[in-house]
C-alpha cells in the first residue's frame, strides 16, 4: 500500500501537507486538500491508523428518501442502523447527497476526506456518479435495494422480491385471477428492475401468461396511472401488482375517479407496507418490508465487510399483508 511519503513524492509537496490533508487539519487550503485526497485514492491509499481521540465514524448516505418524518419510508431504516451501530461504539452521520454533489468528489475521496470507514447507502439511482465509483471503491458500503456484483467490498440488503411476488401471484390465482397486470417505475433503479423481473418469474412459476399489454412503466406516478391504468382496464385486467405502495395508492385513487370499484372490478397489491397502506380506500393488500430490521441488517452487513467477511446479499423474507383491496376475479361478459 502506498505511504504518505509516496503521495508527497508524486505531488511534489511536503509530507506534513499530506498528513494535514489526510487528518482534516484546518491550516491547509481546500484545493490542495482535494488534490492530495484524490491522489491518495488514485494510488490506492487506505488509512489504517486513526488518532486515538478520533471517533469511529460511519455515514448513512441518503438521496430521494424521506428519513426525518417518522412516517417516511427511510426513517426506520436509519433508526435501525443507528440502533446497532451506536451501542457498538460508532459515531454515525446522516449525509444527504445528490448527483450534483457526487460529481464534485469521488466516493472514496469523500469517505477519506471525512474519515468515514464505511457507509449505508439509501435511495440511490443507477445513474448516480457514486454508483459507478462503487464498482471499484475501496471503502466498504452496504446498499439498500441496489446491487453491485463487481466489488466484494459492497453488499446489498433488501427483501426477497421473488418470494414476495410469488406469494402475491399465488394469492391472486387462488381467487381466480389470470389477467394480472404490473405497473412500475422506470428502470433507472436496481429495485425497479428486480421487482419487474420477480413479477415475470412469479407469473411463469404459476403458469400464467405474461401479457405485455398489461405492463406499464413510467418515471412519474401520475403519468403511470393516467397513461396505463385505462389501458389495463380496457384489456380486461382483473388484478394489478404495483412496484410500491405509493403507486398502488395512486391506482386506487384513479380507479375511484374512473368509476372502477376496488376490489369488485379490480384487485390491487402494492409492495412495502408503507405507514399509510392500512388507511387507503380500501385498505391496501401489500408485500411488507420491515424497515427497522433492514436498517439493522445494513449495519450487520457493513460490520462484516469491515471485518473482511465479504457478504454479497442479505435478504429478509417477504410477508404478504392481507387487506381489502383484493377480491375474487371479475367475470367479464363476452
Amino acid at each position: 500500500m502506498p505511504t504518505i511519503n509516496d503521495i508527497a513524492a508524486k505531488l511534489g509537496v511536503s509530507k506534513s501537507a499530506v498528513s494535514k490533508a489526510l487528518n482534516n487539519a484546518d491550516d491547509i487550503s481546500e484545493s490542495l486538500r482535494k488534490k492530495i485526497l484524490e491522489t491518495a485514492v488514485e494510488m490506492g491509499y487506505e488509512k489504517k491508523r486513526i488518532r486515538k481521540d478520533a471517533p469511529k465514524k460511519l455515514c448513512i448516505l441518503i438521496e430521494n428518501m424521506d428519513y426525518e418524518n417518522p412516517s417516511g419510508f427511510g426513517h426506520e431504516l436509519v433508526i435501525g442502523f443507528e440502533q446497532m451501530a451506536v451501542p457498538a461504539g460508532w459515531h454515525v452521520d446522516r449525509v444527504v447527497t445528490s448527483p450534483e454533489k457526487q460529481a464534485q468528489m469521488s466516493y472514496d475521496t469523500f469517505m477519506l476526506r471525512h474519515q468515514y470507514q464505511g457507509s449505508f447507502v439509501l435511495g440511490f439511482s443507477l445513474l448516480d456518479p457514486w454508483m459507478q465509483d462503487l464498482k471499484k471503491a475501496r471503502t466498504p458500503a452496504v446498499l439498500y435495494d441496489n446491487y453491485i456484483r463487481e466489488n466484494p467490498r459492497v453488499a446489498y440488503v433488501g427483501v426477497n422480491s421473488d418470494e414476495g411476488f410469488q406469494m402475491a401471484v399465488s394469492y391472486l390465482k387462488e381467487r381466480g385471477h389470470t389477467r394480472i397486470g404490473y405497473l412500475g417505475c422506470d428502470m433507472h433503479s436496481q429495485i425497479s428492475q428486480e421487482r419487474y423481473q420477480a413479477y415475470i418469474r412469479a407469473m411463469e412459476l404459476y403458469r400464467l401468461d405474461v401479457d405485455m399489454d398489461l405492463v406499464g412503466h413510467s418515471t412519474f406516478i401520475s403519468q403511470c396511472t393516467q397513461e396505463y391504468l385505462p389501458l389495463l382496464l380496457k384489456k380486461k385486467a382483473t388484478a394489478i401488482l404495483c412496484e410500491h405502495d405509493q403507486l398502488a395508492n395512486a391506482v386506487l385513487i384513479h380507479c375511484a375517479e374512473l368509476g372502477c370499484v376496488i376490489p369488485d372490478d379490480l384487485s390491487v397489491i402494492g409492495f412495502d407496507d408503507a405507514s399509510f397502506s392500512a388507511y387507503t380506500s380500501p385498505p391496501l393488500t401489500t408485500i411488507r418490508q420491515d424497515q427497522n430490521a433492514l436498517g439493522r441488517c445494513g449495519y450487520y452487513a457493513l460490520a462484516s465487510l469491515l471485518d473482511h467477511t465479504y457478504i454479497s446479499s442479505l435478504l429478509l423474507r417477504a410477508e404478504l399483508i392481507h387487506r381489502s383491496s383484493v377480491g375474487p376475479a371479475r367475470t367479464f361478459l363476452l
